[in-house]
């Protein structure tokens, strides 16, 4: 109402622009339950959730000046004791907010290679054409591909880890330009999600698919994202085009 209040003139259009923009009840409905629906099957595929932030206008829900990922992040410091896989837990929040972005925790059931979208479309490409088994795949916005896996756990060598934050130091970004693997102590964005600026984050391959072993894609996503890299100029290059698990 408040664009439409400063683009129209008159209570009478201000008012008719609302009535006609107003989503039918029955598809509101329909849109809610379909939402749960999917926020169930993630819990059903033992991957814990909880509720994020959501779009309020071109800003965020948190109200946070310069909100650095509007959206995108977590609405508790909490979130990585309270995401859950209990279904009434996740019915109450879906119920008692309903604008609700929501984020699932990495590291505990899977893991996620989060990759540049270009990169990540040809990567599915030639990994479903090469038979091997491609778990979950979200797009997220208009840039990132999010690649579920099974997690890794804990290696017994602490050297073998690779963090979430993989190529933001400057002796790995060269090695990996591009790639994130978002383990323990990180978090990404659940289909369906609402971004500002009317983008939002969807499923490819939905939750349904069993969780790969992350090893059996990362080649492929290496390589992919070497090209994507290789393809365009470096200063172009945005690194930090993706929401971080930032200390909320």
């Amino acid at each position: 109402m408040g664009a439409d209040s400063g683009r129209y003139r008159g209570t009478e259009n201000r008012i008719s622009q609302w009535l006609r923009r107003r989503p039918k009840p029955q598809q509101a409905e329909a849109d809610e339950t379909a939402r749960l629906e999917l926020l169930l099957a993630v819990a059903d595929a033992g991957m814990p959730i909880s509720p994020a932030a959501h779009p309020n206008g071109y800003r965020c829900s948190c109200e946070r000046v310069g909100c650095p990922t509007p959206a995108r992040h977590p609405v508790s410091f909490a979130w990585q004791t309270q995401s859950t896989t209990d279904r009434a837990q996740i019915e109450r929040w879906a119920e008692g907010q309903p604008l609700a972005n929501f984020i699932t925790a990495t590291g505990m059931i899977h893991d996620v290679l989060d990759v540049p979208l270009t990169a990540g479309a040809g990567a599915l490409e030639r990994l479903i054409a090469a038979g091997i088994d491609v778990g979950p795949v979200a797009q997220s916005g208009q840039d990132r591909m999010l690649f579920f896996t099974a997690t890794r756990g804990t290696p017994e060598d602490e050297d073998e880890w690779w963090p979430c934050e993989l190529d933001c130091h400057p002796e790995t970004m060269d090695e990996h330009p591009g790639l994130r693997w978002h383990c323990r102590g990180s978090y990404v964005l659940l289909p369906p999600a609402r971004l500002p600026g009317e983008l939002n984050v969807h499923w490819l391959r939905g939750p349904e698919h069993p969780l790969p072993d992350p090893l059996t894609l990362l080649e492929t996503l290496t390589d992919a994202c070497a090209q994507y890299a290789d393809s365009a100029e470096q200063s172009d290059l945005d690194h930090d085009s993706v929401a971080w698990p930032l200390s909320r």
